[in-house]
């Protein structure tokens, strides 16, 4: 039978993790830099991600770049703060759905080490 292996549910989750504190570091970068005159917000760069996670699965790199679209102010600066905010809450949200899907695998590695005895 081919199924889903534990270890690719294990790395797909640590994957999850990642991207989320990617997300919240550059949200945190962006928010540090809202009244900088001329700076860009950033955002963590999908096909970076895919790109590495395909090459080498066990090598986690997230790289950045200018979010596209924004409107600049008159001091050339494109940070929302509500956008990174919402940003911020959602990456909080998704690292923490997969910390709780992790932490419930280890769970069930634990009872069946002790269970085993």
């Amino acid at each position: 039978m081919d199924g889903i292996r534990d270890l690719d549910v294990v790395t797909a989750l640590r994957r999850q993790m990642t991207i989320s504190a990617a997300r919240q570091v550059a949200s945190a970068g962006n928010l540090a830099n809202a009244e900088t005159p001329g700076y860009e917000a950033v955002e963590p760069t999908f096909a970076d991600t895919l790109a590495s996670s395909v090459s080498d699965p066990g090598a986690l790199s997230v790289g950045v770049q200018p979010v596209p679209g924004l409107p600049a102010r008159r001091d050339g600066n494109t940070v929302q703060v509500d956008r990174e905010l919402l940003t911020m809450g959602r990456a909080a949200g998704d690292f923490a759905a997969a910390q709780t899907a992790l932490a419930a695998k280890f769970r069930l590695v634990r009872y069946a080490i002790n269970e085993g005895r």
